[in-house]
C-alpha cells in the first residue's frame, strides 16, 4: 500500500513538474551541473504497456549546489515479466518558471546520449528514439523484465559527445551520472 502511494505521488510529481515548463550544455563534472544549464531534477516515468500505475525514478538536487544539500534519489518497484514505455525528463527547478532541459537535450540530439545500465536485475533496456543522425538518443525507452525478481540498480548516464557521437557511451563529457535503486517483484 505504502509503495502504491509512493508511486502514485511520484507519478503526480512528475507529471506536475512537466506541465509547469521549457530548455543542456557540458562539464567534465559527473554531477548534475554544467556550463550553460543545471540540471536539478531528474525523473523517469515508467508506463507499463498493460496498464496499471505507472513507478517513477527520481533524483533530485533541491539547491543544485555540491556538497551542500545532499541530493536524494528514490527508485521504484517494478513487475516480473512486465514490460514498460519510459520517458526521461531532464528539469532545472531552481528557475522560475522551471525550466524542462529535456527540450534542450533533444533539439542537440546529435551531441547527446542517454546510456542505461541495469546491474544485479533481470532487466533489458532499449533506447526507442534517434537523432538526426539515426543514432540512439535514449530520451525514451522500452523497459523488459524477466522473471526473476530481486534488487539492483540502474545506472543513468548522460553524455555530451559534440563531434564525437558514435552510438557508444565511451567518448565525451558525462553530464550526469545517476545509480537509481530498483527492485522487481
Amino acid at each position: 500500500m505504502i509503495n502504491k502511494m509512493k508511486n502514485k505521488f511520484m507519478s503526480l510529481l512528475a507529471i506536475s513538474t512537466i506541465l509547469a515548463l521549457q530548455s543542456c550544455g557540458s562539464d567534465d563534472d559527473p554531477v548534475l551541473e554544467s556550463e550553460q544549464e543545471l540540471i536539478t531534477s531528474v525523473s523517469i516515468v515508467l508506463t507499463p504497456n498493460g496498464g496499471g500505475d505507472s513507478p517513477v525514478l527520481l533524483f533530485t538536487d533541491l539547491d543544485g549546489e555540491i556538497g551542500s544539500l545532499p541530493p536524494e534519489v528514490s527508485g521504484a518497484t517494478l513487475s516480473k515479466g512486465a514490460t514498460y514505455t519510459a520517458e526521461i525528463v531532464l528539469l532545472n527547478t531552481i528557475e522560475s518558471p522551471v525550466v524542462d532541459i529535456t527540450a534542450e537535450v533533444k533539439n542537440e540530439g546529435d551531441e547527446h546520449l542517454f546510456c542505461y545500465t541495469p546491474t544485479g536485475l533481470d532487466l533489458d533496456i532499449t533506447i526507442t528514439d534517434n537523432d538526426v543522425n539515426a543514432l540512439d538518443l535514449g530520451i525514451l525507452t522500452t523497459w523488459e523484465v524477466g522473471a526473476a525478481t530481486g534488487s539492483g540498480t540502474v545506472k543513468v548516464v548522460l553524455k555530451h559527445q559534440p563531434d564525437v557521437k558514435d552510438g557508444t557511451c565511451v567518448p565525451g563529457d558525462t553530464d550526469i551520472e545517476i545509480d537509481f535503486p530498483v527492485t522487481i517483484e
